[in-house]
């Protein structure tokens, strides 16, 4: 049995379901909505929805004949929420990194400063 947040890792490693959900943060679409902007068969995009289904990303409901599907975004939270230690990690290593690289700029523009002073005093020597 696979576990819920590698199930939503699963299903967002297809560009043809990321697509989907993209589409379904607009609202609720019927699988032949949901299949238009997609060069595949509706078997095919019924694949792609049962998968996103499994992985709770979607929900199917009951409007008459209808069956549109409706993004749920519990799973993404649990995602998002499990991806922000990485993100806070990532972002004060860039931090770090920002504030290496505005020092080693500050220091070659001192370089230069204090080198282009030494060649005007050899200039004014001769």
């Amino acid at each position: 049995m696979t576990d819920a947040l590698s199930a939503t890792f699963a299903a967002l490693a297809d560009p043809t379901r990321r697509a989907i959900l993209s589409q379904l943060s607009a609202g609720e679409a019927t699988v032949s909505q949901l299949a238009a902007p997609h060069e595949m068969s509706l078997p095919a995009i019924s694949r792609h929805l049962r998968v996103l289904e499994a992985a709770g990303l979607i929900s199917q409901a009951r409007e008459a004949q209808w069956r549109p599907r409706r993004l749920e975004t519990a799973e993404l939270k649990r995602a998002d929420d499990w991806l922000s230690a990485y993100r806070e990690f990532f972002d004060e290593r860039l931090d770090r990194l920002d504030g290496h690289l505005k020092t080693m700029v500050a220091e070659r523009d001192r370089l230069r400063t204090t080198t282009k002073g030494r060649s005007n005093d050899a200039d004014d020597r001769h």
